[in-house]
């Protein structure tokens, strides 16, 4: 039996990064796989996604953000192909919506840079969006571009350079923890280790039963449209988006990084397993996002070129799942992140790396406590 000082369970954003930072600091990591390297079953693929620091989700996630892109920063020097591209951000919507209103508070609070703009300023500056007269905006320079696919291939290629191992085609079947160390079994395999990272995504409900964790599974579409005016929303002119349009319709988008336009929302069919999850597109999946694109966007086409799927983990707090596991202080879980978590991968693995070796992790996971679903309120 082969043995390891740190066994990685899940080879997508977060593990690969966990991988990474492990073996740099010179741990010997095993990392297994269900698929093969960047695939398209889970929740770190789509070509691009969304960095920002004006986070409507709360300032208690600023200095992980902070550090993150430090983070993506460093790993765009160990590779030619794109990592992180800045073009700024914008979070539209009333005033008084999360989306603004959020991003809002938590700029102020952390003092980061940031503008407030109203429909007109909107116009004028992002021709782009066509905001209503009671809506508006807040610009979050900070905001950009991530390219997962490159990322989790850089992370992947930095780990085995760093002497990780990498099974690919080789799910955790099984896990048992004590205080002398971690056994896992494979369906070809049993490997022991001094800790164990179940980084899983989708995957993780089953894979720590004993916590129960209340997680539902999220199937999203990302939709493509193409450019009708390649020079309005490429990534030098257009910025990022989130937009809270009403009538419960939320939407994000990133400019035209060589495929058209990206557009997705958060309207999305739940399941409690992603085997469960219906991947199928279907006219009400489609419709709202063509809508929203025919009429709240210049300089593309209101028909898609591509639809791709994607599993949302969600928490019903919807904050991510982060730390030891209450049972199992050697045992961390990284699941879920509830649909906002990728740009978080670079430090993600940074922190997982420290847990996994009896350090601090250098920021506040209070808010990620795996154990915080499992707890009663004091009575009286």
């Amino acid at each position: 039996m082969t043995t390891y000082d740190v066994l990685v369970a899940g080879l997508g954003g977060a593990g690969s990064s966990a991988a990474f930072h492990l073996a740099r600091e010179g741990e010997r990591v095993l990392g297994l796989e269900r698929f093969a390297p960047v695939h398209a079953h889970g929740s770190s693929h789509g070509r691009s996604r969304i960095y920002r620091t004006a986070y409507f989700e709360g300032p208690e996630y600023v200095p992980l953000l902070l550090r993150a892109q430090e983070l993506w920063r460093e790993l765009q020097t160990s590779t030619p192909e794109p990592i992180v591209r800045p073009t700024g951000g914008l979070m539209i919507g009333r005033p008084d919506t999360p989306t603004v209103a959020g991003a809002l508070r938590t700029a102020e609070q952390c003092r980061l840079p940031h503008e407030l703009l109203d429909a007109a300023t909107v116009a004028s500056r992002f021709p782009q969006f066509d905001l209503r007269s009671e809506e508006s905006a807040l610009f979050d320079p900070n905001a950009g571009v991530l390219y997962p696919e490159n990322c989790l291939r850089a992370q992947s290629a930095g780990a085995v350079e760093a002497g990780a191992e990498l099974h690919y085609g080789e799910p955790l079947v099984s896990w048992t923890a004590s205080a002398r160390g971690i056994t896992v079994r494979t369906r070809t395999a049993e490997y022991r280790a001094r800790s164990l990272v179940l980084t899983t995504g989708a995957w993780t409900r089953g894979v720590v039963r004993d916590l129960r964790l209340p997680l539902e599974i999220e199937r999203q579409f990302m939709f493509w449209f193409p450019a009708n005016e390649p020079e309005l929303v490429s990534a030098d002119r257009m910025p990022v988006f989130l937009w809270d349009a009403g009538d419960e319709f939320q939407t994000y988008g990133v400019p035209d990084v060589g495929d058209g336009v990206k557009v997705g929302s958060w309207r999305g069919k739940f399941s409690r397993t992603p085997e469960r999850a219906d991947r199928e597109l279907h006219q009400s999946d489609a419709a709202p996002v063509r809508a929203f694109a025919a009429e709240r966007l210049r300089g593309v086409r209101a028909r898609e070129r591509e639809v791709v799927s994607c599993l949302y983990t969600n928490a019903p707090d919807r904050h991510f799942v982060l730390g030891p596991h209450p049972k199992h202080p050697n045992v961390v879980v990284v699941s879920a992140c509830s649909g906002h978590g990728f740009k978080f991968m670079s430090v993600l693995g940074e922190v997982v790396a420290r847990l996994a070796t009896g350090e601090a992790p250098g920021f506040d996971l209070g808010l990620f406590d795996p154990g915080r679903f499992g707890r009663r309120p004091r009575s009286g």
